[in-house]
């Protein structure tokens, strides 16, 4: 009984390929492009066909120093970070299918709005938007998202 059950059981995960499915690889992407290195998390996450970004800031690209001009100037540099970000992994912004946007003032939605609409071709991902009190380095605006982007 025991001998038939295993036999059954090894049919069964060869049939469904259940024995021979790897985890997708994870890759901690760390070019320093964007984000200087030494932070203590990664510039983006690839996991299989997907692709993490970590919150961006309208920081000069290579360092930790925010944009002069407030949130119009800010949200242009997030955006344009994304972009890069996601073209140093092979990439673009028709990738994106989800994104979190955090605000130091969420009166300041719209004019984000604007700027962030400009960057998607009408084709916009999913995303959430929420007032935050405290971002990164003293930002107006943090954005993360998650790109889908097919295997190698």
């Amino acid at each position: 009984m025991i001998r038939s059950f295993l036999m059954s059981a090894l049919v069964l995960t060869s049939v469904t390929g259940c024995a021979t499915k790897q985890p997708a690889a994870i890759q901690f992407l760390n070019p320093g492009t964007v984000l200087p290195t030494g932070f203590p998390f990664s510039e983006a996450v690839r996991a299989g066909d997907t692709l993490y970004l970590s919150g961006m800031v309208g920081v000069k690209p290579g360092t930790a120093e925010l944009v002069e001009g407030g949130i119009e100037a800010e949200s242009h540099r997030t955006m344009e970070n994304i972009r890069m970000t996601l073209e140093a992994h092979g990439a673009s912004m028709d990738h994106v299918v989800k994104c979190t946007v955090m605000l130091a003032d969420i009166s300041e939605w719209s004019t984000f709005n604007e700027i962030y609409q400009t960057y998607f071709n009408g084709r916009y991902p999913a995303r959430s938007a929420l007032g935050a009190n405290g971002l990164a380095l003293g930002a107006r605006i943090e954005v993360d998202c998650i790109a889908a982007i097919g295997s190698d």
